[in-house]
């Protein structure tokens, strides 16, 4: 006997068509659930001119303040009242909070008080974010106030087996994986565009060495400069280019370091999907990722991966097998497995070949299975909804963290 549909709400700053890892999950884990008959009701801030209605069924939208650093994005103001009309007119069976601001932990008041059994998604490691933005004094903090508030939900969801590992020894409970799939008829090589790579500068004996991501302080942005300056002095009889796909507050900087570099800015759907496979290399330098999205889909488009021994990296790259790892913060390390998977052809013809066939067998439909399947799980009996208290209550909490 198949499980009557579910009344799922999701808290999020953050959905399609913004551009960004976890926009992309969350858009897949909604299409999904959807797909599947349950009724999913978004709850997310206002962004900027918002063409869409808050229809209360499918969509709550609510206020919030633009976020430093993020053109186009808000930061959702706490909504506890507007939470509590609206689900006491129409209870969800299950809530899920991806992001830890305002909103979410007004959605999580509510939830309390309406006995609403709730989910959370462990989706971006804010507490390093700190050190990368020059307020490093707050990390201890954040990490106190992170660990607070997933502490008091039935689960959480990690996408990573390191970042699982990272947060149980920082004592945050209850935690489960959900990894993230891959759309591999989108990122395909087939997609491969020889037009494009001219347009580049490049013919088809060229490299294209490809990054795709935010360009800002915490991608280890430095390192992508090295690494490319590695590869150009390992191999100088080869004509090659750097191609950044996506945009952010280090881009003017970036191109004063890096003036032959091409700058495609923010991409998306078969357009990002031609980038992706028009390129040859992709390094990911990144330490700051709890996954990684972009990992996946460089693998699925048949791109020599470089990364470090960490999050998504970790769990689908074999060393020498489907890319290239380097210990987490071996710069050195980093920029030479870059240079030997580029010294040798067969070894990146191999590597980007295991690549793709690897990648082709991540779906996003088992992804969204689990997801329900936890879903589920929190609206068991056994599971109690912790107690989320006062503001007072939240300040001593975490001071005593």
């Amino acid at each position: 006997m198949n499980a009557p549909p579910l009344h799922i709400a999701l808290v999020s700053e953050t959905f399609p068509p913004e551009i960004n890892g976890v926009a992309n999950t969350l858009g897949r884990l909604v299409d999904g659930l959807r797909g599947r008959g349950h009724h999913v009701q978004l709850v997310r801030p206002r962004q900027g001119v918002d063409q869409e209605q808050d229809t209360g069924n499918e969509l709550l939208l609510t206020r919030g303040w633009p976020l430093p650093g993020y053109p186009g994005l808000q930061w959702g103001q706490s909504s506890l009242h507007k939470l509590l009309r609206r689900w006491q007119r129409q209870r969800p069976d299950v809530l899920y909070i991806a992001t830890e601001g305002p909103l979410g932990l007004s959605a999580l008041r509510a939830a309390r008080r309406l006995a609403i059994p709730v989910v959370s998604g462990f989706h971006t490691n804010f507490q390093q974010y700190t050190g990368h933005y020059g307020i490093g004094l707050l990390t201890r903090a954040m990490t106190n106030y992170l660990r607070w508030f997933h502490n008091r939900t039935q689960l959480t969801l990690v996408p990573s087996i390191g970042q699982k590992v990272d947060l149980e020894r920082r004592d945050f409970e209850r935690l489960a994986l959900l990894a993230r799939g891959v759309d591999s008829q989108l990122f395909h090589p087939r997609r491969r565009s020889d037009a494009l790579r001219e347009s580049w500068g490049l013919g088809p004996d060229d490299l294209a060495v490809l990054h795709v991501g935010r360009l800002a302080a915490e991608k280890n942005l430095g390192l992508l400069v090295k690494a490319y300056r590695a590869l150009q002095t390992a191999c100088p009889q080869r004509r090659m280019r750097l191609i950044l796909v996506g945009d952010g507050p280090l881009r003017a900087n970036l191109q004063t370091q890096l003036p032959d570099a091409l700058f495609c800015g923010l991409q998306r759907g078969e357009t990002l999907a031609t980038h992706y496979a028009s390129g040859d290399l992709f390094l990911f330098p990144s330490l700051s990722e709890t996954f990684g999205n972009v990992v996946l889909e460089a693998l699925a488009s048949s791109l020599g991966v470089v990364a470090f021994d960490q999050a998504a990296a970790a769990q689908h790259i074999h060393h020498g097998h489907n890319g290239m790892l380097a210990r987490p913060g071996d710069e050195a390390g980093f920029c030479e497995a870059a240079c030997e998977l580029l010294e040798d052809a067969e070894v990146l013809r191999r590597a980007r070949l295991n690549a793709r066939r690897h990648a082709s067998h991540l779906s996003w439909d088992g992804i969204v299975t689990l997801f329900e399947q936890h879903l589920r799980s929190a609206m068991q009996p056994r599971s109690k909804i912790a107690n989320v208290g006062s503001p007072d209550e939240i300040r001593g909490e975490m001071q005593d963290g």
